[in-house]
């Protein structure tokens, strides 16, 4: 049940490895980060970090991992491979491990990832894992991907991208809102009141299509959304070589 997600970025390969790299720049459009730290290391080792999410305002789960990079391949891509664990008694994530892919072609750069991870607290962790953890994590993933290609292409940084995306969640929301207690109540208190009514007696199609845009309607194009993202490798995938290198020091 490991993860994959891939997108393509027309940009330059030096600017997305920098932008992906640098913990920096990493941690402000990745929304599975909140802080992304490089730790001391000796020549020739690893590249160590330590990561930390906040969960709820209240709660910041953080763990360590080890990281390394292929910045030269004879075809001309790149590879970065990380491993990671965390210890918080209450991170639903043990330890996983995962990898970056950059392949240059001639309209940009397709970046990829794919990633898996062991859940903590026994079969119970499992199911957690597979009914809301898992599938909230490809999104995060895929959603986070969009927003840097919005960065890189556009231009928009991750924090304008963040508040498009409230201010078009909270559109669609009302929205979707507005047309439900019409069709379900016909009628709103106050100044709604009476156009909700006509909306559910006299326009029964006008509700309909409201409902279709507010879940279906394709997101704006400097909107981050995770649907743009491909959510399975197109042909057979198998992790590399560099992350097997990475097990002594993880």
């Amino acid at each position: 049940m490991g993860l994959y997600i891939e997108t393509h970025i027309r940009a330059d390969l030096e600017e997305l490895w920098a932008r992906t790299q640098d913990p920096a720049s990493h941690q402000r459009w990745d929304l599975r980060f909140t802080e992304i730290h490089h730790l001391p290391r000796t020549e020739g080792e690893p590249q160590r970090f330590r990561y930390a999410t906040r969960v709820l305002p209240f709660l910041t789960v953080s763990g360590t991992g080890v990281a390394a990079g292929e910045r030269e391949r004879p075809d001309g891509t790149r590879t970065s491979a990380l491993r990671f664990s965390s210890p918080h008694p209450l991170s639903l994530i043990a330890e996983g491990s995962g990898y970056w892919r950059y392949v240059p072609d001639a309209h940009g750069v397709r970046f990829l990832t794919g990633y898996d991870y062991r859940p903590r607290w026994g079969a119970l962790g499992t199911l957690a894992d597979r009914l809301f953890l898992r599938p909230l994590m490809g999104w995060a993933t895929a959603w986070s991907f969009d927003r840097l290609r919005l960065w890189l292409e556009r231009g928009i940084t991750p924090e304008r991208a963040l508040v498009h995306w409230l201010a078009e969640l909270t559109v669609r929301t009302l929205l979707l809102a507005l047309c439900l207690t019409g069709l379900g109540q016909g009628a709103l208190p106050g100044p709604l009141g009476p156009l909700t009514d006509a909306m559910a007696y006299l326009c029964p199609l006008l509700l309909v299509v409201g409902v279709s845009l507010a879940l279906f309607k394709a997101p704006l194009a400097g909107t981050p959304a995770a649907r743009r993202c491909l959510r399975a490798p197109a042909t057979r995938t198998r992790a590399p070589r560099l992350l097997r290198t990475l097990e002594k020091h993880g």
